[in-house]
């Protein structure tokens, strides 16, 4: 069935009074600290395609897929669906840790010959990103008996004690857990638009880079650590709870060269952009590089199961049964969903180039139009606009970024926050153009009333 919905429909101010008392009692039984009722105070009671229903009865246009995790719309895409309501007829949960069952092969399966890379590779199943991570550690640690790694500023990798170590877009994700995992060492990305060097890297992309490299080079292997003991570089091919941060073309060719002269594996993040969000399956194939071992989840269960898969180089193992495992991995559901989310994927991959056009100069428009617009960046359907008070000094402008997410929802549109004052773009990858121009239009109002 098609969508009923062409525009947001917006009756009641959020909250309206279902939503106001859904958020009290929220707040007072649900420990979490990742909601804000002030700024976003969306109460979601179901969804229709690329649209989200409060339990007012308000009507929005989604621009955050419930953070690349509904890729495919709401509630589902009905072929995965289907395909989860016959599997539901077989089976479910088959202990896929301890028994085997067909449907986990066939999603290794699919996802080993999908991954960039030339050689043959092995998945581990877990349930979100942050164990997907964990995996990758101990699959470095157990195969190349190599404990320290280097991680780059502004990541975010998740918030388990060990993938917690690698992160470090916000300080308050570490505050009051010292220690996390020794062995970590944080350097700079290669931000464009920020970084320590003040270089402007989209007029001078190959001098920051070569910023970066000489920084891990010189600085960090040449005073600090044996790079003999570094088991591997995490990234993020575009970082994003960091504030959707693109590095220059060349960035990751230049890191693969480091990586091959001392032997450290690759670990790519692509939880949140992964499956399609850039417009390749795989965000890292924009940077044409084959990484060691590749993280997914968030999209991966089309929004439907949580899922999670570390897809790494067959040479790397945890060598012996038992060095590690999960009660959920290979989950005979949570399986059959994600085959049938990458196989419509592949589908709708060339729509998104389409679309990216149309986000760019769109985006490109509203930062001509307001000033306090800083920066607009991004690839496919992953887009962040980041406000600034002074676009010479490039103070950090959180305020509007808030009011903005505000005025946003109010006119009926859902959007995200990340970094320190950036806004992401991230609708579902079904949305059509004309959806897009919508949405766009609503948060050009929305900027215009919050400055």
């Amino acid at each position: 069935m098609l969508p009923s919905y062409t525009r947001p429909i917006v009756s009641v101010e959020p909250p309206g009074p279902k939503a106001r008392e859904i958020i009290e009692k929220h707040e007072k039984l649900i420990a979490t600290t990742t909601h804000d009722p002030k700024n976003l105070p969306l109460v979601i009671e179901r969804g229709e395609g690329v649209w989200l229903v409060d339990v007012d009865g308000n009507v929005y246009l989604d621009f955050s897929s419930g953070i690349s995790v509904a890729n495919l719309g709401y509630p589902t895409h009905p072929e995965v669906k289907k395909a989860v309501l016959e599997q539901l007829e077989k089976i479910a949960h088959a202990a896929g840790t301890d028994f085997y069952n067909p449907y986990q092969v066939m999603l290794a399966e699919k996802l080993a010959s999908i991954a960039p890379g030339d050689f043959s590779k092995k998945v581990f199943f877990s349930n979100s990103g942050t164990e997907s991570i964990e995996a990758a550690v101990k699959l470095v640690k157990n195969s190349r008996n190599r404990h320290i790694f280097l991680a780059f500023i502004g990541a975010f990798h998740g918030r388990t004690m060990g993938s917690l170590s690698f992160t470090a877009s916000k300080p308050v994700h570490k505050k009051r857990y010292f220690p996390t995992m020794p062995g970590v060492v944080h350097v700079p990305y290669p931000n464009p638009y920020r970084n320590p060097w003040h270089i402007d890297g989209y007029e001078n992309p190959d001098e920051l880079v070569n910023r970066v490299i000489e920084y891990i080079e010189y600085w960090i292997f040449g005073h600090f650590i044996d790079p003999g003991e570094v088991g591997a570089i995490v990234f993020e091919p575009i970082q994003g709870e960091g504030g959707y941060v693109v590095p220059p073309i060349n960035f990751f060719t230049e890191l693969e060269k480091l990586a091959e002269k001392y032997g450290i594996v690759l670990i790519d993040d692509e939880v949140q952009m992964g499956l399609g969000r850039t417009g390749k399956m795989f965000a890292i194939e924009h940077f044409k590089i084959e990484p060691d071992i590749i993280a997914l989840a968030k999209a991966l269960g089309g929004g439907v199961m949580p899922i999670g898969a570390t897809i790494f180089n067959s040479q790397l193992n945890f060598l012996e049964p038992g060095a590690h495992s999960n009660t959920f991995g290979g989950h005979a559901l949570a399986s059959v969903a994600a085959l049938r989310t990458v196989e419509i994927v592949e589908e709708i991959l060339p729509e998104i180039a389409k679309l990216e056009k149309v986000l760019r100069e769109e985006l490109l428009e509203l930062k001509n139009k307001y000033e306090v617009v800083g920066d607009v960046r991004g690839l496919g359907l992953a887009w962040a606009i980041e406000f600034v008070k002074d676009r010479r000094t490039k103070t950090y402008n959180t305020a509007v970024r808030n009011r903005v997410l505000l005025e946003a929802l109010r006119r009926g549109l859902v959007l995200l926050g990340c970094g320190k004052s950036t806004i992401r773009i991230i609708p579902p990858l079904i949305i059509t153009e004309e959806q897009i121009k919508i949405g766009l239009e609503i948060l050009s109002e929305a900027i215009r009333e919050a400055v």
